[in-house]
């Protein structure tokens, strides 16, 4: 499943494990209180659980909150890498879609390049 194609859309993966139980109000409890984001951002927020077996996206349509849940039957969701100062990683949709997959690569090395910066054109001669 793919939530956005658009570079401009914001993932923020929370690094410590979930208790997937939460519904709609402890995610954006976890949101707006522990990762200090605003749940109605449009932003998209992924939390797993402790196994890494099961994740859950909390995001904001416009019009309400939606939750999009996985379980793998086989294998883990990759392990994030850690920081420390925020509790999340932010992950780009290409990296989400990846990670919703099973990749266990996201979170190890980045697999998006950096948003280039076009450079003005130089005057014609």
């Amino acid at each position: 499943m793919m939530f956005g194609t658009s570079r401009s859309v914001r993932v923020w993966a929370r690094t410590a494990p979930t208790d997937l139980r939460k519904g709609y109000n402890g995610l954006y409890g976890l949101v707006k209180n522990e990762l200090g984001r605003d749940p109605l951002s449009g932003d998209l927020h992924l939390f797993v659980n402790r196994q890494r077996t099961s994740c859950k996206v909390l995001m904001w349509d416009g019009t309400g909150l939606c939750i999009f849940m996985k379980r793998l039957e086989r294998g883990r969701f990759a392990l994030l890498r850690r920081d420390p100062e925020s509790g999340a990683v932010r992950l780009s949709a290409s990296e989400l879609a990846l990670f919703i997959e099973g990749c266990d690569l996201v979170g190890r090395q980045a697999l998006t390049p950096e948003p280039l910066t076009p450079m003005a054109a130089s005057p014609a001669m």
